[in-house]
């Protein structure tokens, strides 16, 4: 399934055969032959999603503690890590993937990603239907005490607000503009900066009594687009300027849902099946990772999609792969001066010298051509027709 992403195989039988041309190889990979694709429509069907799952939380893990000092989010945060949670939504058709319901005429499914800043790398994900609201699945997440999440205006949720606050976890979102709200307190604003309002807000409607939800609004003017933001946040420390900086950072996952689509096959299934979907989705989000953190060791900054296809055209080429990251465009090593071919060259010198011999005679002299007899250029001109049949 990893050469059907990096190869971007359309079908079981495109990475049958993608596969087979290329058995000489698969060897080194543990495998004697190259699985028929009956033998992995079975699997799509019978073999648990959950060991693709587990296999991407692994490796998560495993990279991770390998990421370079450079991976790092240049967001300056107090403590704490950086996380942008958001979802993405895959057509597809209501004919052929039945159970997938969404509308009447359309199917999909829905992928709600976490993102950690630190290295751009996918934490975690959840598959569902493609109805699936966002802030049921988001309040299933958990947090590290002290992280800081920024979504969108999808995920509003007052109650769940309150709920990261009593957890120790940040977030940073916009206000809906029909919120309603008041002014607790104002705060200043400095005079030089982009922010026009600083208010300690309470939500009125949702708070009772025994308890009051105090939350910070800030109001920031965006000079390039002409328009403000509300941005809305529990952090009542924070920078104001930095509370924006902070939501921008949210475009990240963006781009991430953009580089999934454009350079895996996300949109085109090889199974129809839930079983199958979910698993070449979860094969997906793995490759990405491996691909992301090739990218962050590589000394080159080559955009996603231009990294993508250099391994796409070296995936059975035997190139030191480290040294590949740095030089993707290095010439194979000189060979050896005592290096003898592993058989007879068809253009050899000496061959065609040799052939020239027999065929001149002693004296060197060009022999008249007789019906069976024949010269160097048609032995060449027979030898090519040969290879090339």
């Amino acid at each position: 399934m990893l050469f059907c992403q990096l190869g971007q195989a359309q079908s079981l039988r495109e990475i049958y055969e993608g596969l087979q041309t290329s058995e000489g190889k698969l060897v080194h990979l543990g495998m004697e032959k190259a699985p028929r694709h009956s033998t992995l429509a079975y699997a799509n069907q019978h073999r648990p999603w959950e060991i693709y799952r587990d296999l991407f939380t692994a490796l998560l893990t495993h990279l991770r503690a390998r990421l370079p000092v450079s991976a790092k989010t240049p967001l300056e945060l107090p403590k704490g890590k950086l996380y942008s949670l958001d979802s993405t939504l895959i057509d597809l058709c209501a004919k052929v993937f039945d159970w997938a319901k969404y509308r009447t005429a359309k199917g999909a499914v829905k992928i709600h990603l976490l993102l950690d800043h630190d290295g751009l790398l996918p934490e975690f994900a959840v598959i569902t239907d493609g109805k699936a609201a966002d802030i049921g699945v988001a309040r299933k997440f958990s947090f590290l005490k002290g992280s800081m999440v920024v979504f969108d205006r999808g995920y509003c949720d007052y109650d769940w607000f309150a709920g990261l606050r009593e957890k120790g976890v940040h977030f940073v979102t916009r206000l809906k503009d029909n919120a309603s709200w008041v002014s607790v307190e104002s705060r200043p604003v400095p005079a030089d900066s982009n922010v026009r309002q600083d208010d300690i807000a309470a939500f009125t409607q949702h708070d009772s009594e025994d308890n009051k939800r105090f939350f910070r609004r800030v109001v920031w003017w965006d000079e390039k687009g002409k328009r403000e933001y509300a941005f809305l946040t529990n952090h009542l420390d924070l920078d104001a300027t930095v509370v924006a900086a902070v939501y921008k950072q949210r475009w990240q996952i963006e781009l991430l849902f953009k580089a999934l689509k454009q350079n895996l096959p996300i949109k085109t299934f090889v199974g129809t099946s839930a079983n199958a979907l979910k698993i070449q989705i979860w094969t997906a989000l793995i490759a990405l990772l491996l691909v992301r953190y090739l990218q962050l060791r590589s000394r080159l900054q080559l955009h996603l999609s231009r990294f993508v296809a250099l391994l796409r055209h070296q995936l059975f080429v035997y190139r030191d792969l480290w040294r590949f990251l740095d030089e993707p465009f290095e010439g194979p090593l000189p060979l050896r001066d005592d290096y003898i071919p592993p058989q007879p060259n068809l253009f050899s010198e000496s061959d065609v010298g040799q052939h020239n011999n027999s065929i001149t005679g002693a004296d060197s002299q060009p022999q008249p051509k007789t019906g069976n007899g024949t010269d160097a250029s048609a032995l060449l001109s027979t030898a090519l027709t040969t290879v090339l049949s």
